[in-house]
């Protein structure tokens, strides 16, 4: 069967992706949604779907669809993340299935509402959690699984992914649209900790400002000390030299975990399970999205305690402040 796809926030930077998998899983792009006009990528997956700048029009088209025997079977969200609980809702209501990218919401009470109106309309809500599709990320889980039980892990998360000043303008350098650095970045690799490690034991946060974020966390089988950040000063310089902008490591007991590839077809491979009934639902983003907010909303404690060692980088001036 070919299932027909509405997309919101055609003009994002992960849009693509979506419609990539959504044109190698055979279906077809019917209508796409973005305040922003510059949407010519659609040209190259679905020239003949049909655009619109305004959420009522928007809306009307779909059903007006729906009424003329055209139903929408899945609607792809790919908006800022603060609006994403509020557009899994109208595609709910519209008798969609929805696919959001993460962070699926901000809050867990989000989630909890989400739940409500799921189950009302007999729809379904499924996250893309891609890592949890990559075959060294599954490797590793497995191993993990089959190691004695008392194992506790010792373990490094860094992640650096440059961005430039455009960033702080957008909605991703505005916390409560964002989530803040933790959030916008960091979410999918607290999933796939939580996925691979246990559930959470332990939460501390030891920095967090406008470009970068340190921490702690204690699963059931591991301890993690883990870097974000979005500050090109904060790259090892062997990146640097070779002009890269971004930097990926995980280090487990001091022996570093390659998965810096491989992640090409994740998302069709994240459509594909979907469409095969096998999709990660609400209840698989709690986790992450539970530890997200822990971290927004606590005090951080400074360089004490056991905290990655990137933490102590001299920090960088927010650019907007004189």
């Amino acid at each position: 069967m070919k299932y027909n796809f509405a997309l919101i926030g055609a003009a994002g930077y992960v849009a693509p992706r979506h419609m990539q998998a959504i044109q190698n899983t055979g279906n077809d792009l019917i209508a796409a949604l973005d305040k922003h006009d510059s949407v010519g990528v659609i040209d190259s997956f679905f020239p003949d779907a049909a655009f619109f700048v305004e959420y009522e029009r928007f809306d009307r088209h779909l059903e007006k669809l729906k009424r003329s025997g055209t139903p929408l079977h899945y609607l792809s969200v790919c908006s800022p993340n603060y609006l994403h609980d509020a557009h899994i809702r109208f595609g709910l209501r519209h008798g969609a299935d929805v696919i959001c990218e993460k962070p699926m919401v901000l809050n867990p009470w989000n989630l909890d509402a989400l739940e409500e109106i799921a189950a009302e309309t007999g729809r379904s809500v499924f996250n893309i959690l891609q890592l949890r599709l990559h075959p060294s990320v599954q490797q590793l889980r497995e191993r993990i699984q089959q190691a004695p039980g008392d194992s506790k892990f010792d373990v490094d998360l860094t992640y650096i992914t440059s961005r430039g000043n455009w960033y702080y303008a957008s909605w991703k350098g505005r916390e409560p649209q964002s989530g803040g650095i933790a959030t916008n970045i960091g979410v999918h690799f607290y999933d796939m900790l939580q996925w691979i490690f246990g559930p959470v034991r332990q939460n501390t946060v030891h920095l967090h400002t406008h470009d970068r974020a340190a921490g702690f966390l204690e699963f059931e089988r591991a301890r993690v000390r883990w870097f974000l950040s979005i500050n090109t000063d904060t790259l090892p310089d062997i990146v640097k030299t070779a002009g890269g902008r971004t930097f990926r490591a995980l280090t487990i007991e001091g022996e570093e975990f390659e998965f810096s590839g491989g992640f090409t077809d994740l998302h069709t491979q994240s459509y594909q399970a979907i469409l095969d009934g096998k999709g990660f639902p609400l209840s698989a983003a709690r986790p992450a999205i539970e530890i997200v907010h822990d971290i927004r909303h606590q005090q951080p404690l400074g360089l004490k305690g056991d905290f990655h060692p990137l933490a102590k980088l001299p920090l960088a001036p927010h650019p907007f402040h004189q």
